[in-house]
């Protein structure tokens, strides 16, 4: 910003000044702005701790001008409808439009090579048919819940409040009551801004916010007091997610305010943490008998655990804790390694984790391998932006779905990629009080169940011309995937399924058996 400065400065004030003096004489204006030329030039050669600007004084602001619009001018101006990432142009076109209501149909054909490598695509029927009306919900609660919940296949996925503005959590929850979904909390607390009547699925991350100790460990009154109110319908207990796994975070001690010191039970004026892993457990067993604890507490609601799938032994050890203990979450939210967030480590968001539809489907085998997968549903997080998205990832193995980035569009981000400043351009991922309050709750939160009834439609449809009239009968041979040498793979050729409670019998198949034996009930730890 400094840079920009001194280029503003450089150009703007001496025609700030001309226009202001008109009545100067050219030679007058020539000369201020060569001195101003001269001082900034000399500022450069001797005091600037530049390269840039000692090799080139004045002349060097010019690259940091253009440096500093350049991601604006690439994605208005440059970039193609199908280059962008996380989300390209025709995506985020496609989630305006639903979200605002307007036409959703491409004219003349698609503009995507689907003959390239990688390229998924779904089979569909010649005998089309409707999905029927009581399937496009699931129920969610095994035998040991005694208050399950009727859940959309569509659903908001994590995202607190303090990575997000007031406006912009009471715009979604809003928009959760008025579409029927679920609005997840993240790991940041249950807020008043939370409250506005859609359903809650209380997310309960390593720092324990809204339900936490003065010495940061688990406070069993405050999570009973939050977790057992009506609006709350599940409990998610956060293990990791896909864009920084077994990574914590600290916010500032200057960032938490008044408000969010009272919302996350934390003291001001002091950093506060969310350390990489949880305190009250550390083993699957552990995890299990938590799972417990908060169900208990919860009055008998649904409760499951969030996590991107990293060593496989380490998930099959929770598999065998189950068959162990006998307890089972309610359901297990996947998340993929393109995942969002706020912030995070560069190297943590492009090496670490399993992609989703990879890591929803090994989730899936392994519990139809262990002959758990009917006790517990299966939800599928990161990067779901179309109809086709749901799709897949139903697919592969889910009985639900979540979106998270995409339910910000449909609130008008712009993908600005600004959510880790605090300068938001739409007052969404942001706690600027005049930024946030900019964003209009009324009209966002009709954006938000717009954009998900529509997509949710999208998903329908396809279902159904692929001849199928439930989700549940949906399975991994329908998706293909073009492979490098241009014939189209079904997704269970690349990745072969387990038969039922394969894992339990002598024989386990080659592909499973070196991390099913290095699994244990007792330990996290591999058993070498």
């Amino acid at each position: 910003m400094q840079k920009l400065f001194w280029f503003i400065a450089l150009v703007l004030f001496p025609a700030s000044i001309y226009i202001a003096s008109s009545h100067w004489a050219p030679a007058h204006v020539i000369s201020l702005i060569l001195g101003l030329y001269v001082v900034v030039g000399i500022h450069d050669l001797w005091f600037s701790p530049h390269t840039l600007n000692r090799l080139y004084p004045v002349a060097a602001y010019m690259r940091y001008a253009l440096e500093f619009i350049r991601p604006e001018i690439r994605q208005y101006f440059i970039a193609g409808d199908t280059e962008e990432l996380p989300f390209n142009r025709e995506e985020r076109d496609l989630v305006y439009r639903r979200a605002q209501g307007l036409d959703d149909t491409q004219p003349f054909g698609t503009a995507h090579d689907i003959t390239q490598a990688g390229w998924l695509g779904a089979a569909h029927s010649i005998a089309p048919t409707e999905v029927l009306e009581e399937s496009k919900r699931v129920l969610i609660g095994g035998d040991q819940c005694t208050q399950p919940y009727n859940a959309a296949r569509l659903n908001c996925s994590a995202m607190s409040f303090g990575a997000l503005s007031a406006n912009a959590i009471m715009a979604i929850n809003k928009g959760a009551k008025l579409g029927g979904f679920y609005h997840n909390t993240g790991e940041g607390g249950f807020s008043p801004y939370h409250r506005q009547g859609g359903d809650i699925v209380w997310q309960i991350g390593t720092g324990y916010f809204g339900c936490r100790l003065p010495d940061g460990g688990f406070d069993s009154e405050s999570f009973k007091a939050s977790a057992t109110l009506d609006q709350v319908k599940m409990i998610e207990i956060k293990v990791s997610q896909g864009a920084k796994p077994s990574h914590g975070g600290v916010l500032p001690a200057a960032k938490v305010s008044s408000e969010i010191a009272q919302i996350r039970l934390v003291p001001m004026g002091e950093d506060v943490i969310s350390p990489p892993g949880h305190r009250e457990f550390s083993t699957p067993k552990g995890l299990l008998n938590f799972v417990t604890k908060l169900r208990e507490l919860s009055g008998g609601k649904p409760v499951g655990f969030k996590l991107c799938i990293g060593r496989k032994y380490e998930f099959l050890a929770i598999c065998k804790a189950m068959l162990e203990t006998g307890i089972t979450p309610d359901f297990i939210t996947v998340d993929g390694a393109e995942g969002g967030t706020g912030a995070a480590p560069v190297e943590f968001s492009n090496r670490l984790g399993v992609p989703c539809l990879e890591g929803t489907n090994f989730v899936h085998n392994c519990l139809v391998g262990t002959g758990l997968r009917g006790k517990i549903r299966i939800i599928s997080s990161a990067k779901t932006a179309t109809g086709f998205d749901i799709v897949t990832k139903l697919a592969i193995g889910a009985d639900a779905v979540n979106a998270a980035r995409t339910i910000m569009l449909a609130l008008g981000c712009l993908q600005s990629q600004a959510c880790n400043t605090n300068k938001c351009p739409t007052g969404i991922a942001t706690q600027d009080p005049v930024r946030g309050k900019a964003l209009d709750v009324e009209s966002r939160h009709k954006r938000v169940a717009s954009f998900q009834q529509r997509t949710l439609r999208s998903a329908f449809e396809i279902i159904g011309a692929m001849g199928l009239d439930d989700p549940k009968k949906m399975f991994p041979h329908l998706i293909w995937r073009r492979g490098a040498n241009g014939i189209n793979q079904h997704f269970d050729d690349v990745f072969p399924p387990l038969a039922a409670n394969v894992l339990l019998s002598d024989v386990v198949p080659d592909d499973w058996a070196r991390d099913w034996e290095l699994a244990s009930a007792d330990t996290f730890a591999p058993q070498l």
